[in-house]
């Protein structure tokens, strides 16, 4: 029963942040996307060795191996907090929680990064599916993937997985949360 209600929860996933051929149109905001296995260019370079000393193992799994954490799972889902999302790879600023929104997908959702230079785009082929991966642009790691399917003002849906992620809620210091400048 566990199994099945495993491959139920994953094949709804799919579908819920998944993107067909006639689906790829609308990304007018994004200026570059590196294709597929390119190396993208990044600031913070670690050996996988040192990334797995300096990661809990599940956001290993999701910033440097492109997992992701199943639906209705993730700590910031569901969270409506006033505040600042963080990588948890380099420490830098991603989203704003005022660009959240309740997209019903099960993971976090975003429609703008804090800055346009904070994500890196890639596309992204795997599962059957066209996607655009997006990338911390400090650290090249895997945050998750954007979709055209978002409220204005952009029309885009930056779905993100909770284990790339570190919540710092407003007026709190950064650093007593491991991350900022």
């Amino acid at each position: 029963m566990k199994t099945l209600l495993i491959i139920i929860t994953f094949a709804i996933s799919l579908n819920a942040c998944g993107q067909s051929k006639q689906q790829m149109e609308g990304y007018d905001l994004i200026e570059k996307i590196y294709s597929s296995g390119e190396e993208v260019p990044v600031e913070v370079k670690l050996s996988e060795e040192e990334w797995k000393e300096k990661l809990p193992s599940e956001s290993y799994n999701v910033l440097r191996q492109q997992g992701t954490e199943s639906a209705y799972t993730g700590k910031y889902w569901n969270s409506k907090e006033t505040g600042t999302y963080y990588s948890l790879a380099s420490g830098q600023p991603l989203f704003l929680s005022d660009a959240k929104f309740d997209s019903g997908c099960g993971w976090p959702s975003f429609f703008e990064p804090i800055d346009k230079n904070a994500i890196i785009y890639r596309a992204d082929n795997a599962h059957g599916m066209q996607r655009i991966e997006i990338l911390d642009s400090k650290s090249g790691s895997h945050l998750g993937h954007v979709f055209n399917d978002g409220p204005p003002p952009t029309g885009l849906r930056y779905c993100l997985n909770s284990a790339a992620m570190v919540f710092v809620p407003l007026g709190e210091n950064p650093k007593d949360y491991g991350v900022g400048d």
